[in-house]
């Protein structure tokens, strides 16, 4: 049935509002706001409906609902909100985080903890931040710890600890669980922490330069250097920053459009420090601006009564939208204080707007360029994980031995682009029991998650294992211990036939193991990185087996040259003549004495 326009614009009120536009099956297909209801819907059945995406639209139309508001800023609340939810066909759409991450220092504690942290900022602390995205807080996080040695793990596991963990021994933190510093210096080691979060790096060297002094002095020279290396660290810092990011709390925020497609690039600026910056991606028609894109952007990104986000005083733009003042009104509102809308024109703030736009160039070519199939698989891997962000990196870790023989563990990465090689890594399994695979699951996580900690890694979204809940567990736990419990675990249990499309995933947030249709992308997906790290660890397996069945056991033995070698194996004939030697009939080889003999002996019979 034909909507009849005149009649509906006919009894429509002119007050502010909402109109949401429906379509034959009763799917919104577009929401707009208005400061005059009956003036903007009525525009797009004029003769002013000139855009071919605006006439498409408006073909479809079959009914149109309207909420009528007190205010317009009440209205661009409500669009914000209705376009969330509804996701209708027309409008520029963002696919936002449920929330941002940030460091939290909980500070009710004698020994307060500093860690990685996402939800309502309800607790008794500080909270720095947001960060664009989980890597940015780890890395922020990881670097704080390596400057200032603050604990990182929960109460229950600090109460309980009758020793140093593993983040003492590699130099993370400060065992203040078992004494090995006073509450008073760890209470220094914090507002340093603290200041250098906050961006006030000569404060912190400031601070640092009196205790070294001091214990220079003392002739405590291995406290001196500790101090030392923390202001050296520091001045690296900020020699590393090769443009001074702009005082004070603010977003710069630039918008690229190519090949019909768009890049929202955001840099977060806190305390003159430059957090990171994070790539948005809408779904938008190819007739939508610069200026119409940023403006949705900022009414769904800062205006989601869903989210409590931080909105700064200044939020600079490299286009400004048509309803800026109305935005800046509403912005303001809600933040409690002035936020200004500008567009810069010269100085450290352009330059910086000129790296945003840059950046979203760059971003949007990868955008464009990138394997299409393995974006849109990762996309739904995310939403079958209910994960916050992205899945942008994936790392898959396999077990292969024959019969305990020469264990093998391999960890493979994928991307966005499919599998990144250059990043593949194989380790050598040692001191388990032969066919543990749960120990040697841990023993590679907390090898290459050690690794990746002290030398400032990248780390992955989502972790794929295979094996079941002794190995998700397993991992689990010395993840926990590493303290990076908020990494997402997966594990990949092949079905009761080993049939391909049979696969149980295994979770460890606690929901129910699931199986997915044999048709599934998603699993297809899984499949093939799982594949790719049993070839990749089998393929190591065999090579380090063959090279330890044509090296001689008699090589590793101390004392035993080539000579001796010789004529152990003319004596017996052979290797499985000396394996079956006693300890007296080696001994009678010229050249081997009890001692020598026993040693042989004991290499043949232990392995």
């Amino acid at each position: 049935m034909e909507f009849n326009s005149k009649s509906f614009i006919k009894s429509l009120t002119s007050r502010p509002g909402v109109y949401r536009m429906l379509d034959e099956s009763g799917t919104v297909i577009y929401v707009g706001k208005a400061a005059n209801l009956k003036k903007r819907v009525g525009s797009y059945f004029g003769r002013t409906a000139d855009s071919p995406k605006t006439r498409a639209m408006v073909k479809q139309i079959r009914d149109i609902q309207v909420t009528v508001t007190r205010t317009e800023g009440e209205a661009l609340l409500l669009e914000s909100n209705l376009i969330k939810e509804l996701r209708p066909r027309y409008n520029v759409f963002f696919r936002d985080d449920k929330s941002y991450p940030y460091l939290y220092l909980n500070t009710r504690h004698d020994f307060p903890r500093l860690s990685f942290y996402r939800g309502a900022r309800g607790g008794k602390g500080r909270y720095f931040g947001p960060f664009p995205g989980a890597g940015a807080a780890r890395q922020t996080l990881n670097l704080t710890q390596k400057l200032f040695r603050l604990r990182q793990c929960d109460d229950t596991f600090f109460r309980n600890r009758s020793r140093p963990c593993l983040q003492y021994q590699i130099k993370r933190c400060s065992a203040p669980c078992v004494g090995y510093i006073d509450i008073e210096e760890y209470r220094r080691d914090m507002d340093n922490a603290v200041l250098f979060l906050e961006g006030r790096n000569e404060e912190v060297i400031d601070a640092l330069l009196r205790p070294m002094q001091e214990a220079s002095e003392k002739l405590e020279f291995e406290r001196a250097a500790q101090y030392r290396d923390r202001i050296a660290s520091l001045r690296r810092i900020q020699e590393s920053r090769h443009i001074t990011a702009p005082a004070g709390e603010s977003d710069i925020i630039a918008c690229s459009i190519h090949a019909g497609r768009a890049c929202v690039q955001v840099f977060y600026i806190r305390g003159g420090r430059n957090l990171g910056n994070k790539s948005w991606f809408p779904r938008h028609n190819p007739e939508e601006t610069e200026d119409a894109i940023i403006g949705a952007f900022l009414s769904q990104h800062y205006l989601d009564e869903r989210q409590e986000r931080t909105i700064p005083p200044d939020i600079y733009m490299s286009h400004k939208p048509e309803d800026a003042p109305l935005l800046e009104k509403v912005l303001t509102e809600k933040a409690g204080r002035p936020v200004r809308l500008r567009r810069p024109g010269r100085g450290s703030r352009a330059r910086w707007l000129d790296m945003a736009r840059e950046n979203a160039d760059i971003a949007l070519r990868h955008e464009l360029s990138r394997n299409a199939k393995y974006a849109e698989r990762l996309d739904q891997l995310r939403d079958l994980l209910r994960m916050e962000e992205a899945v942008e990196r994936v790392e898959c870790f396999d077990i292969s031995h024959t019969g305990g023989e020469a264990t093998v563990a391999s960890c493979v990465v994928f991307g966005a682009e499919g599998a990144i090689k250059s990043d593949y890594r194989r380790f050598n399994i040692e001191d388990i029991t032969a066919g543990d695979d749960v120990a040697a699951m841990r023993q590679v996580i907390q090898r290459r998650y050690t690794r990746i900690k002290k030398e400032e890694g990248v780390l992955p979204d989502v972790i794929l294992i295979d094996g079941g809940k002794g190995q998700v567990g397993g991992v689990r736990e010395m993840l926990a211990e590493l303290q990076l419990d908020d990494l997402t675990i997966m594990g990949v249990a092949k079905g009761p036939s080993r049939k391909p499309g049979l696969e149980t995933l295994v979770l460890s947030d606690g929901r129910h193991d699931m199986r997915l249709e044999s048709t599934s992308p998603v699993l297809h997906l899984i499949q093939e990185i799982r594949d790719e790290a049993h070839r990749f660890a089998i393929t190591g397996h065999r090579q380090r087996r063959g090279r330890k069945r044509n090296t001689s056991p008699l090589e590793g033995i101390e004392g035993i040259g080539s000579k001796r070698r010789q004529q152990l194996i003319r004596h017996f004939g052979g290797l499985q003549g000396i394996e079956r030697a006693g300890i007296e009939d080696l001994a009678k080889v010229s050249g081997i004495n009890k001692n020598l003999a026993r040693k042989i002996y004991d290499t043949f019979h232990n392995q």
